[in-house]
């Protein structure tokens, strides 16, 4: 079975969440909605960036056309958030709508993708599509994309926070709980490029207490660094009471059997 078909035979009354890898989710609600969360589908980093620190290391498990998005989100332009050579591919299909951080607006232009379903996003804003009610929420990713964003997605009554490239703000933690408390956490352990790091993680799953937490934003490239082993350590070690997840590639999460677990 295909990473593709596995995502569109998940049971139906249930909410799903996959991991895509790097920072890329894939959501899908109890009425079979999808929403993609920076999918790094392609080898586009790479050929930007033209060295071996940036080779992909992780397997493309999806093609951009396999599968039709109802939400698309993008935290922030850079290649592995805003997949530029995959975007045409995953917005082609005349349905998926495009949530975009304002610094990938040059890129959505340059590819004549339909603005009636294209919109630009900054902090504070919400909309609803699809069945999934979509907040953004501050992100400090520093200098080099000062205009990313983090996602709040609330469905079936259920909260996913993707925090986005971000470094430790516990100024932030108001508006990560604005809805209320967490099912899942979502957040980089990197530590490159301003993002949390391994224990940076740790510490804000401490300190919000979603039902689980699930490292992100590392195994892709070679320069992003980030260390499960580490993390893994750290939350035996020091967060023994705080529920983990490490999710492989292609691993899916159902929220509602773990959350009876």
């Amino acid at each position: 079975m295909t990473f593709a078909e596995k995502i569109k035979t998940a049971p139906a009354g249930q909410t799903h969440v996959f991991s895509v890898g790097q920072a890329g989710f894939i959501i899908k609600n109890s009425d079979g909605k999808l929403l993609g969360i920076d999918l790094c589908l392609s080898d586009y980093v790479e050929k930007q960036e033209g060295h071996v620190g940036f080779k992909r290391l992780l397997p493309k498990i999806l093609e951009p056309g396999e599968l039709i998005l109802d939400v698309l989100v993008a935290t922030h332009c850079h290649g592995d958030h805003y997949d530029y050579d995959a975007m045409q591919g995953l917005m082609d299909n005349g349905i998926t709508y495009l949530f975009a951080a304002c610094d990938c607006m040059e890129m959505v232009r340059e590819q004549h993708i339909e603005t009636s379903r294209v919109q630009f996003v900054k902090p504070g804003e919400t909309f609803r599509r699809a069945g999934f009610e979509i907040s953004f929420v501050n992100c400090d990713h520093g200098k080099g994309a000062p205009l990313a964003v983090g996602v709040l997605v609330e469905t079936d009554g259920k909260r996913v926070l993707e925090v986005g490239d971000t470094c430790l703000r516990t100024d932030f933690i108001p508006e990560y709980l604005q809805k209320g408390s967490l099912q899942v956490l979502i957040a980089p352990i990197n530590g490159m490029y301003g993002n949390l790091n391994e224990e940076e993680c740790a510490s804000l799953g401490d300190m919000l207490q979603p039902d689980i937490l699930i490292p992100c934003h590392y195994g892709m490239y070679a320069s992003h660094m980030g260390s499960l082993g580490k993390f893994y350590e750290i939350m035996t070690n020091r967060y023994a009471q705080n529920r983990f997840l490490l999710m492989a590639q292609g691993e899916q999460y159902t929220i509602d059997n773990e959350k009876e677990g």
